[in-house]
């Protein structure tokens, strides 16, 4: 085996790429890039009736979108048929398979006989080639399957990098099926297969795959190749300790975009799923290609925690640099039909607002009134816009339209000087005032808003204003 770490991540393309896919592709690339390794992309699109092109490019958005960036691939099976033809018939010439023209019909009467008297349904070897075995003739116009003459004694062991030790006793393995009778071969041989071309060292995927790894393991020593390192990640589970389903998370990691989640902080939260490094919660990709490493993925299940995710995306959100906020809020905005050209500076109005947002979309929408005219409901108008309110609105108009220095301060000391003027405390001038601008209640501190917003702007939805008959 090279001692170079060359790790892959191989989805079948039948859907989109999901949060534990997400999370198995990261750990993979991850442990590459610690290492100084080769991260392979494998496309399994062997399932024809069930692979589509979308899903392929679903799963090469949600790579792209996490920042997964592969070495060597994406590799796809359906292009690699005559090198899995070409190793069957090495097999078939070794002796380590053979052809099996065991019917459909056949297989189901065996299975039905089995399970009446209790016992585990498995393939009886009737075309199984022994020392001293006569074999029935070959059926005329029947083409066969090949079936791998898996080893009789003994045990498959291997040790497990996340469940250590495992044991199975190949008495419980059949001579499984690793080419069809149409000749074309199945999952499990082509798995093998590639990871010996591909020269994968270290096999880091699901624990729904730890039932096909003892095949594998023999088709590989069958084959003369280099066992690789497993290790099986444990299951996630959903905030309610229930298998994770698409009602708690289990969705097309593109739907977190969408639902303004940053690249960063999904993979930041991934990476404390099934994984630590003593109480860091909070890392950059760069120290998680320095800690990471396999001894520390925990055996038991991880738990998708939806509220945890959502802090840590704020988090990130704070940290985040004013002009790549705005880049990220422009297309939302875009979206919405809303110009952000014909107002104040993007990047001053998201420094507003980015400690009050838990994602992008929400960032978006609360920064969309400084973009447009503001619609005010009647209900906020009958609340907040009375005569006393706008006699106030009225005179901090005029004051503002005499301001020559457009500064905080300067700002904040006229509508000091407007309170006082009419006896108001903060509130009643500075809510009105928000409903006038934006046509909503909340905004942060309003001087610092007039500041951002700038003169024109302020003094242009001022003008709008009506008061009330």
């Amino acid at each position: 085996m090279t001692s170079t770490v060359r790790t892959r991540f191989a989805p079948s393309p039948t859907g989109y790429l999901h949060i534990g896919g997400a999370r198995t592709a990261l750990f993979s690339w991850a442990y590459a890039r610690h290492c100084g390794g080769s991260f392979i992309l494998r496309i399994e699109d062997t399932d024809l009736a069930r692979s589509t092109p979308e899903a392929v490019q679903a799963i090469l958005d949600g790579m792209a979108w996490l920042g997964l960036d592969h070495d060597e691939g994406p590799f796809y099976q359906t292009r690699r048929m005559d090198r899995y033809k070409e190793v069957i018939q090495r097999m078939l010439a070794d002796g380590t398979a053979y052809p099996c023209y065991t019917s459909k019909e056949e297989l189901d009467a065996l299975r039905a006989a089995q399970e009446a008297r209790k016992e585990k349904p498995r393939y009886d070897e009737r075309w199984r080639p022994e020392p001293g075995k006569t074999l029935p003739p070959a059926p005329e116009g029947v083409a066969p399957v090949v079936r791998f003459r898996n080893p009789k004694d003994g045990a498959v062991v291997w040790d497990d990098v996340v469940k250590g030790r495992v044991e199975i006793a190949n008495a419980e393995l059949d001579d499984f099926i690793i080419a069809r009778a149409d000749g074309a071969p199945t999952y499990n041989f082509c798995v093998v297969v590639d990871d010996w071309d591909m020269g994968i060292t270290h096999v880091i995927r699901g624990d729904d795959h730890v039932n096909n790894t003892p095949r594998q393991i023999n088709v590989l020593t069958a084959l003369g190749a280099a066992i690789p390192r497993y290790a099986h990640l444990s299951m996630i589970l959903g905030d309610d300790g229930a298998k994770l389903s698409k009602r708690h998370g289990a969705v097309s990691v593109m739907q977190y975009r969408d639902a303004g989640y940053l690249p960063e902080a999904v993979v930041n939260y991934l990476a404390r799923l099934g994984w630590s490094h003593g109480d860091d919660e909070i890392f950059s990709r760069e120290r998680f290609i320095e800690w990471f490493d396999l001894d520390h993925i925990t055996s038991s299940a991880a738990q998708f925690n939806t509220g945890k995710l959502d802090w840590l995306n704020a988090q990130y959100i704070k940290a985040a640099r004013d002009s790549d906020l705005a880049r990220e809020a422009t297309e939302r905005l875009d979206a919405r039909g809303i110009d952000t050209m014909d107002g104040p500076a993007l990047p001053a109005v998201v420094a507003l607002y980015k400690e009050r947002a838990g994602n992008l979309n929400q960032l978006a929408e609360a920064i969309a009134p400084f973009y447009r005219t503001p619609v005010i409901s009647p209900e906020l108008a009958e609340k907040h816009l009375d005569a006393p309110a706008c006699a106030a609105l009225e005179s901090l108009h005029a004051r503002l339209e005499k301001l020559s220095d457009w500064e905080k301060d300067a700002i904040s000391q006229v509508i000091k000087e407007t309170l006082r003027e009419h006896g108001l405390k903060m509130p009643r001038l500075a809510i009105p005032l928000r409903v006038a601008l934006f046509g909503v209640e909340h905004t942060p501190s309003i001087d610092d808003v007039l500041a951002v917003l700038g003169r024109d702007q302020t003094l242009q939805k001022l003008a709008r204003l009506r008061r009330p008959q």
